[in-house]
């Protein structure tokens, strides 16, 4: 009786061993495939980083956000998007992308090498079944020939082998050379990355012109480093800020525009060297060894003296007050916690041109023309000291109490040179002047060499890879009654074939020993009832 094959089950394949299951996905992770998706989703990845503001490089704006967005800022700073470079999903697909590179290169680096001291491939047995070929009769002796066909291979730098009456010839290795090299250069980026990752350090802190700056941590509005950074390798080195020029246009034209922004710096490298004198521009930093100094910002800092109920002078000096926009309409707190019987704070508002009684506290112009300062003021027992650091930028009003002019809160608004009495005798407050502050940016990338010499040799493989086309010739000299009858074949082994027909014809005519010759090489026509494609390695 006859077996029902439509009924038969398929055999049930083996389940993976755990070796078994770890090379299967040891082969899908280091796979090309895998190593493009992983760059394109690196590149996807840290769009972030350029769109929403981050801590290392600027925390004010960070802080700004989240003030403006709390519930997108929390949300945000839950999954890292504050610190995108340093976050365990970015990091992760790094990890993975290393992993993936070197695991795809070094198996293509082995087979190179092995080609590379390889001798080019024995002549096919039929060149005349290539598919591009040349034909050509010579009555000089296979010899010479021979000889004058590896002089023109030579002349061309091709790789020749001569043996059994053919030539071999082969080149272009350096096109997967270029691969290799793009391929390991990548390796480099991400290595050079990681040392600055590890071992680099950025900081922030806003300097008012005429004060200085040492390269300690204390000095520092915000610090961020790699694991294994300490702060005893911070580089003793001492910077003062002695002149800020900002120029904005004052004509029809972009008006406000910033046309100037440059600082004068003094920078002692190091405790007893000879202090030095830099000019401190956007995207032209000061180099103090492998530290690079950036200036990021500036702005206004009022300067302001508060005294208390007592008379005595509760604070004195600048106040740094943050730009909110274009024009530099500014906010800041004064704090006076030394003041009393009771503490006093201010929250206020600068504007360089403005005109607070009639349109508010607004900066009409980023220049200093018409400065402002609008107060509101604070009192309160004073605090105990819990040697707790406190954000200079913002005022905590717990156990505070708003002054009150009468029924309404007290506010008030002055220009350089005026004072404002407090209610209930509680003091004064000045406003003296204006000075200026910069934000500088102090930051270390020790594998910023690296990744440069990275990208340069990445830049020169790709151009290997591109513009090298490998290809292989051969020719064969068949000695019978009426001469010699040379055959020369050519195969290309990339996809592009301009001018291997060319290669071909010129190398039929140097061996033939007549170059330029009108009647050219004799060509068996694809027509013909005897030709058929040829095979490639058809030995």
């Amino acid at each position: 009786m006859a077996r029902d094959l439509t009924k038969r089950r398929p055999a049930p394949l083996p389940a993976l061993g755990p070796k078994e299951t770890a090379r299967y996905w040891w082969n899908q992770l280091t796979s090309m495939r895998t190593a493009l998706a992983l760059l394109f989703l690196l590149a996807v990845a840290a769009i972030p980083g350029s769109i929403v503001p981050q801590t290392s490089i600027n925390p004010i704006k960070v802080e700004q956000f989240i003030q403006n967005n709390p519930e997108l800022g929390e949300f945000y700073a839950k999954i890292g998007m504050f610190n995108v470079f340093t976050s365990p999903w970015f990091s992760a697909i790094y990890l993975l992308l290393f992993c993936s590179l070197i695991g795809c290169i070094i198996p293509r680096v082995v087979t190179y090498a092995k080609a590379v001291r390889a001798e080019p491939v024995r002549t096919p047995a039929r060149l005349t079944r290539m598919k591009t070929h040349a034909v050509a009769r010579s009555e000089d002796g296979a010899e010479e020939v021979l000889e004058r066909a590896r002089g023109w291979l030579r002349k061309r730098r091709y790789r020749v082998v001569v043996r059994d009456g053919a030539i071999s010839a082969e080149r272009g290795f350096l096109r997967e050379a270029g691969n290799l090299v793009f391929h390991l250069s990548l390796i480099m980026v991400l290595i050079g990355v990681a040392t600055g990752a590890l071992y680099g350090y950025r900081g922030g802190a806003i300097v008012v012109v005429g004060q200085g700056f040492a390269n300690v941590a204390t000095q520092y509005d915000d610090l961020s480093s790699g694991p294994e950074f300490t702060t005893s390798n911070l580089p003793p080195f001492q910077m003062s800020v002695d002149s800020f020029d900002a120029q904005f246009e004052m004509g029809p034209v972009q008006t406000g525009a910033a046309r100037v922004f440059r600082a004068e710096v003094t920078v002692i490298d190091r405790p007893g060297a000879q202090p030095r004198h830099e000019r401190l521009e956007v995207n032209h930093p000061v180099k103090v060894g492998s530290t690079q100094v950036h200036l990021l910002g500036h702005g206004y800092a009022p300067v302001v003296t508060v005294r208390d109920a007592q008379g005595n002078v509760a604070w004195s000096g600048p106040v740094v007050f943050l730009p909110q926009d274009g024009n530099f309409t500014s906010v800041g707190v004064i704090k006076a916690f030394d003041a009393r019987p009771e503490m006093l704070a201010f929250q206020g508002q600068f504007v360089p041109t403005g005109d607070i009684e009639n349109l508010g506290p607004v900066s009409q112009f980023p220049a200093l023309v018409r400065p402002q300062l609008a107060l509101n003021g604070y009192h309160g027992p004073p605090r105990e000291e819990t040697g707790v650091p406190e954000n200079v930028y913002s005022l905590n009003t717990d156990g505070l109490t708003q002054f009150t002019d009468g029924d309404d809160l007290w506010r008030t608004s002055l220009r350089p040179g005026e004072t404002a009495e407090l209610p209930d005798g509680q003091g004064s407050i000045s406003f003296d002047g204006v000075e200026r502050w910069v934000q500088l940016q102090i930051s270390s990338t020790p594998g910023l060499g690296v990744t440069g010499v990275a990208i340069s040799l990445a830049v020169i493989g790709l151009c290997f890879s591109l513009f090298i086309r490998p290809r292989r010739l051969w020719v064969r000299t068949i000695e019978d009654g009426d001469g010699v009858r040379i055959e020369v074949a050519g195969l290309d082994r990339a996809d592009a074939r301009v001018g291997l027909d060319e290669d071909v014809t010129a190398l039929t005519e140097a061996a033939e020993g007549r170059l330029g010759s009108p009647d050219g090489p004799e060509r068996p026509s694809p027509q013909d009832p005897e030709y058929r494609d040829p095979e490639p390695n058809d030995d």
